[in-house]
């Protein structure tokens, strides 16, 4: 068993500590939109859903996707267990089908209507930043949760695959949130390969086509190959709205409202999938 398996926990932590360390304060010292609103309240109530989600995941679903990819691997579930493969090549493949596989989960939370009224929490905040990445509804992290789990058996990639691939999503997650400003050359040669802030920032518009894009986490690759690739908002990064067009108010910022959001109403007044038919993403190479 590698180090990375048997300190699985402290190495996360770490990792997720660090990271948003290192947002926090880029977007103090390098900041790339100006914000609409404080961040105590937001982050504060960010902070508490958080929180929310590590307590049901741990209530709910005790044993996560590392464990299941052990119990496959020791039951030979899953493709990667009916082949021999490098350890090396297992674990590029598993990143690289498991971040396609978190693509089309996040595609399916904007079509779907009972999934997105769960993933609209995520959109609802007002202003994007690295808090934002923390921000969503504990009954979508279950359902991710179970998602993943499921892709994990089906695949059984080796444990050390599950666990690089979570420290990097976690980790990019965070940063494409971030509210940081990078060189324009700079972001033009990452976004290349991995989903930049400036990249994300587009799926966060409050116009519908806009919202409807961008879906990548991690790899960028995906948007590209599938269509749903918007270079940039159409209002530019200083002039695009964020949030959801009919919740331009302060109640994102209040916990109780945030977790209730996916009960209030049965006919949202827009949402991607209501006029996804009419608004389709602009696609620039």
């Amino acid at each position: 068993m590698s180090f990375l398996e048997q300190n699985e926990g402290l190495v996360r932590l770490s990792v997720f500590a660090g990271v948003l360390l290192i947002m926090i304060c880029l977007e103090f010292i390098l900041p790339r939109k100006k914000r609409t609103q404080p961040r105590t309240h937001r982050w504060l109530t960010n902070a508490a859903i958080v929180v929310l989600d590590t307590v049901a995941l741990r209530l709910v679903v005790p044993v996560l996707a590392v464990g299941f990819a052990g119990l496959a691997t020791e039951n030979g579930w899953g493709l990667f267990n009916l082949v021999a493969l490098p350890g090396w090549l297992e674990i590029l493949l598993a990143i690289l089908i498991l971040d396609m596989l978190i693509y089309a989960q996040h595609v399916a939370t904007h079509h779907i209507p009972i999934l997105w009224r769960f993933h609209k929490v995520h959109h609802v905040d007002r202003d994007i930043d690295v808090m934002t990445a923390l921000r969503f509804h504990p009954v979508e992290i279950l359902a991710s949760m179970a998602y993943k789990i499921i892709c994990v058996l089906l695949l059984g990639p080796a444990a050390l695959a599950v666990i690089v691939f979570e420290i990097l999503l976690n980790a990019s997650a965070m940063f494409n949130h971030a509210n940081v400003y990078l060189p324009e050359r700079l972001d033009a040669a990452m976004r290349r390969l991995i989903v930049t802030p400036d990249m994300h920032r587009v799926h966060h518009s409050t116009v519908i086509a806009e919202t409807n894009s961008n879906y990548g986490f991690f790899l960028s690759v995906w948007d590209r190959l599938f269509g749903t690739y918007i270079a940039e908002p159409a209002a530019g990064h200083e002039g695009v709205i964020i949030g959801l067009a009919e919740h331009q108010d302060a109640r994102p910022n209040a916990i109780i409202w945030s977790m209730l959001l996916p009960f209030l109403s049965t006919r949202p007044k827009a949402s991607p999938f209501a006029e996804a038919k009419s608004a389709s993403p602009e696609h620039v190479s």
